[in-house]
Parts: structure tokens; sequence; C-alpha cells
């Protein structure tokens, strides 16, 4: 049995549904990232971190970056979990401007979230209504995915978790 432990970071409920599905499958630890400690971290083979995109960023990301000299001879990937639907062009872009300097070659892995504005905090929910607001002024034929999505869900409750989106991620684990 491979020897891991899954950081992560969820702040409305989808990335720590990855993770419990997750853990079945691999039987890894899991720590919230903020109470990790990275003495009893580095004692794994294997690290993951999942975390939230908000904001182009991954929510506790820092704490890979913090730690990388002290882990980087670990098998080390970041689980990411988006509202948008997967798109190849946006997803690079998201591991460009989170995957720089000495973490850039880290895998990283997507998984599509959730969507509930009355789970949301007031400043995410102003947020998403004023991206709406500037997004609702183009013409619908030529959004982006993300757009697309952002548009369709507004006052939806959305679901978009699925087992699925962890295959590639487990399928790394085994190489």
């Amino acid at each position: 049995m491979k020897n891991g432990i899954i950081l992560y970071q969820s702040k409305y409920g989808a990335t720590k549904k990855y993770v419990d599905w997750l853990v079945e499958e691999t039987k890894f630890e899991i720590i919230v990232t903020s109470k990790a400690n990275i003495n009893k971290v580095k004692q794994y083979d294997f690290i993951i971190l999942a975390g939230g995109i908000y904001a182009s960023g991954i929510s506790g990301l820092s704490f890979l970056k913090k730690n990388y000299n002290d882990i980087k001879d670990k098998k080390i990937a970041v689980f990411c979990v988006g509202a948008s639907p997967y798109e190849e062009k946006a997803f690079k872009q998201i591991c460009e401007h989170n995957l720089k300097n000495d973490i850039k070659d880290i895998p990283m892995f997507y998984g599509r979230g959730a969507w509930d504005e009355e789970k949301m905090t007031f400043k995410d929910r102003t947020l998403c209504k004023m991206l709406q607001k500037v997004v609702a002024k183009q013409d619908p034929k030529t959004y982006e995915p993300w757009q697309k999505a952002l548009m369709s869900a507004v006052g939806q409750k959305c679901d978009w978790t699925e087992k699925k989106y962890l295959q590639p991620l487990l399928e790394w684990i085994e190489k």
C-alpha cells in the first residue's frame, strides 16, 4: 500500500467531497492545509494538495510553496476544483498562474466543483454578481466556456462533482 497524505482546503464542500472519494480509493491520511505540520507531512511518500480555485488562485497552495524544499523529494500533485467545465486553455492558464519557480513541474489535475450562491460568503457572492454583470454585457455567442457556466448558474444550485475527475490523479498515483 502506498503511503500518502492529502492536504486540502475546502470553502464550500466540493473539494472535501473529492478528498473523501480520494481517501476511499487510496486510504491516504487527510488534513486541512491550515493545520498541516511540515514535519508530519514529509514522512509521507505521496503528498496531494487539493484546493478550490478562487480568482485564479488555488486554496492551500501557499503551503507547498513555503515548504517545497522540505518535500521536493516526494511525489507531489495538486488537485484543483473549480466551477467551470474543464477547458484545456483555461486549465493551462491556471497551471501557469499557480505553478511557478520551484513548483512548476508538479502535476496538476482538475475536478469540476459546485455552485450555490446561498452558501457563498457575502464577499464571494458580491464578486460573482459583479463578474456576471460584466459578462452579461457581452454577446452570448462569444462566451468562453467558463462564462457560459457562470451565466447558466445564476440563481441555481449546481453540483458538477463526479468521481471520474479523480481518474487521472489515481492513475498518476499508481505509476
